[in-house]
């Protein structure tokens, strides 16, 4: 049942990368028409795709326990809205005229934010405790609101794209930050493999290292509209395809994946903690019986023992008379192994004595 069920959805599957590459295929042929138009749309799919992430986390925080997924969800949403600054000002968009370039300074903002929020999503992971996402939301506004005016009305954000001469050392040197923050992230992502859903750890990996062969792609190109630049957009593009295929479509095929991940991890240690202690409490209640019973044999010899005066004889609760070996043989845990002391020996045997004491 199980391999036909596979085999009955290879079929979906391969309609899926087929789509997939007709529209890859589709996006690199308006780079002929206009790459202007190649820009925006890979661009919105991007933001789409952070948007969605953003809903998801956002209308699932009362349930998410992991904090690393809520922590880049409330951020993705913030690093949408940079990229779709960075489109509406990318040269040739008729929005913000008075400068051509506020697109690389965006763009190395928005990267930036996207690369350091997936590295100190970790804190929070770690630190085990929740934090209030509204929180978290006006922390990001505030950010975002620093970056967007030191470009757009400070214009203190450094410059990052010279015409006729290129990058300027700035972007290409934020570039390789950026590459190295995002290998941190690998590290600690896979030091945490555990708290993920395997698929969503996987997707999560792949767009990391699309990411950094995205940004390593930015930091040759000499034109907004060279073939670096379009190398770096697609591999954006498969970037934020993971992220689709491991948060949104997770989300909505299977949210118990994503947003019951570690309330099912807590459930199965709490139940190990209850077998544990039920075990535990078993071999208590055995050794309380035990202690009991022997409770029980000491009580037996406890207060007034009837005894003989003369034969030393003990009578017991039935009224019985038993002799003193007998009588301890039975109600208490001893052996007896009979010997003659130096006394007796005297008096009964005088001529084995010797007239020692021995």
């Amino acid at each position: 049942m199980g391999n036909s069920a596979a085999k009955s959805l290879d079929p979906f599957k391969k309609f899926e990368y087929l789509l997939l590459l007709s529209l890859l295929a589709g996006l690199y042929l308006t780079t002929h028409v206009n790459y202007l138009l190649f820009h925006t749309l890979s661009e919105f799919f991007s933001i789409v795709v952070a948007a969605a992430f953003f809903m998801i986390t956002w209308n699932s925080k009362q349930y998410i326990k992991n904090q690393y997924l809520l922590f880049i969800g409330i951020a993705y949403l913030f690093i949408a809205f940079l990229d779709l600054l960075h489109t509406l000002s990318y040269k040739g968009m008729p929005v913000f005229t008075d400068y051509d370039y506020y697109a690389n300074q965006l763009w190395i903002g928005a990267r930036y934010m996207e690369s350091i929020t997936l590295v100190a999503a970790f804190y929070f992971l770690k630190q085990n405790k929740e934090y209030p996402p509204e929180v978290l939301f006006m922390g990001y506004l505030f950010l975002t609101g620093l970056v967007v005016a030191s470009i757009f009305y400070w214009k203190i954000f450094p410059v990052c794209f010279v015409e006729g001469t290129g990058l300027t050392p700035f972007k290409k040197i934020s570039e390789y930050i950026i590459c190295l923050i995002l290998v941190l992230g690998l590290f600690l992502l896979s030091k945490n493999k555990a708290r993920f859903e395997p698929n969503i750890f996987q997707f999560l990996v792949l767009s990391m290292i699309c990411t950094i062969i995205s940004e390593l792609a930015f930091t040759f190109y000499v034109s907004n509209y060279g073939f670096s630049n379009l190398v770096g957009h697609y591999f954006k593009l498969f970037s934020f395809y993971l992220i689709y295929k491991a948060i949104i479509e997770s989300g909505i095929r299977r949210p118990y994946d994503l947003v019951f991940k570690e309330l099912d991890t807590t459930n199965i240690n709490l139940s190990r903690e209850i077998e544990a202690r039920v075990k535990s409490e078993k071999e208590r209640e055995k050794l309380i019986v035990k202690l009991q019973k022997a409770l029980i044999d000491v009580k037996t010899l406890s207060g007034l023992l009837p005894i003989c005066a003369h034969c030393k004889n003990i009578r017991d609760d039935k009224g019985y008379w038993t002799q003193l070996e007998s009588y301890l043989d039975h109600h208490a845990d001893v052996r007896f192994s009979h010997g003659i002391c130096p006394d007796c020996m005297k008096k009964y045997y005088p001529g084995y004595s010797g007239g020692s004491d021995e």
